[in-house]
């Protein structure tokens, strides 16, 4: 049974990526099961808290707005489309030179023109409007729109699929919790009727009208029993926490 258990611990370190199993060990919370113990609500219950919280669900929901758009977009190319242009333009040259006179005799006077000057006396200023109807490529258009329905209807299956399958989980992970509690219940009737059973036997045994074989056999029994219900409660506590979780319930194993 040592070996097994340090075997156990080195395999869950090893899923947790430490480096070694030395100075590990697991602290085993206070869990008490009360035998009057329901699973509160039922399928349909989870299933309308879980379809509004799984990121499963949100993604598909997400995909199917998307496509959607898509087709409003698809739609739009019918639509005429005016275009509207505008620009603005300056220039500056070092070898111009600015007129700054006419002398009779020889003609222009150049001077220096400036870069300030270049740029403001060079500004144009421009404005284009154009419109584009839809005629010849109103084929493809037509083609973006239908493959624009056959996304949204794909993305529509896809979240129906996402949510029968997760009903499906539900429905199952609900049925294991309910499979788990009557296992946990029958496994401690099966304890009391072993410890009942040993008592029974240590007596017989104390006044020699059984072996000791047939003592530690009544013993081994009593320990077997209790290691399935040991194995049936912490099964029945993690059913539950499944439910918890597609009921959105944070993990807390003191609850």
């Amino acid at each position: 049974m040592k070996n097994q258990l340090d075997i156990s611990l080195l395999n869950l370190t090893q899923l947790l990526e430490h480096k070694t199993a030395e100075g590990f060990n697991i602290v085993t919370p206070e869990i008490h099961v009360d035998t009057n113990t329901v699973i509160s609500g039922n399928v349909d219950e989870i299933f309308e808290v879980a379809v509004g919280n799984r990121p499963e669900v949100r993604s598909s929901e997400f995909k199917l707005a998307s496509s959607e758009y898509d087709l409003k977009i698809a739609r739009g190319g019918r639509s005429p489309r005016l275009t509207m242009n505008h620009s603005f333009s300056t220039g500056y040259s070092d070898i111009r030179k600015k007129i700054l006179g006419i002398d009779p005799a020889t003609g222009p006077i150049y001077g220096t023109y400036s870069f300030a000057d270049q740029v403001n006396d060079n500004i144009n200023y421009g404005l284009e409007l154009s419109l584009s109807i839809p005629i010849l490529n109103n084929w493809q258009i037509n083609k973006n729109i239908s493959n624009s329905k056959l996304m949204i209807e794909n993305n529509e299956f896809a979240l129906e699929g996402t949510k029968k399958q997760l009903y499906k989980s539900i429905q199952q992970s609900y049925a294991d919790a309910v499979a788990a509690l009557k296992k946990y219940n029958a496994s401690l009737k099966a304890v009391a009727s072993m410890e009942e059973s040993l008592r029974y036997t240590e007596q017989k045994f104390n006044v020699g009208m059984i072996t000791p074989v047939d003592y530690n056999a009544a013993k081994t029994q009593l320990l077997n029993a209790q290691s399935d219900m040991s194995q049936a409660k912490y099964e029945f506590i993690f059913k539950t926490k499944v439910l918890d979780f597609y009921k959105g319930i944070p993990l807390n194993l003191n609850k």
